[in-house]
């Protein structure tokens, strides 16, 4: 580890936005996974089913606006979204 002042602030900068960037990856992930079992149901609303897919487009926004993720990503991510309520 060096002993350089800002380089020990880098890093500790580092590992707080690695922490603040894996919780936002982890909610994502969460609300995808519950979007996803709500549409696989053979009696899922489909009111619900948007309500749901709208929740999880604001926290993709938002990770975009924080700089988690890449906002072609994040167009990918809601795109493939929005392709699985159209088949179903």
């Amino acid at each position: 580890m060096s002993k350089n002042l800002s380089a020990i602030k880098k890093h500790k900068v580092s590992l707080r936005n690695a922490h603040i960037n894996k919780v936002y990856k982890s909610v994502i992930k969460t609300r995808i996974k519950k979007y996803l079992l709500h549409i696989q149901k053979k009696d899922s609303n489909s009111i619900e089913s948007l309500t749901l897919l709208s929740e999880v487009y604001q926290i993709i926004d938002k990770s975009v606006k924080k700089g988690v993720l890449h906002k072609n990503k994040a167009a990918r991510k809601k795109s493939s979204l929005y392709k699985k309520i159209q088949v179903t």
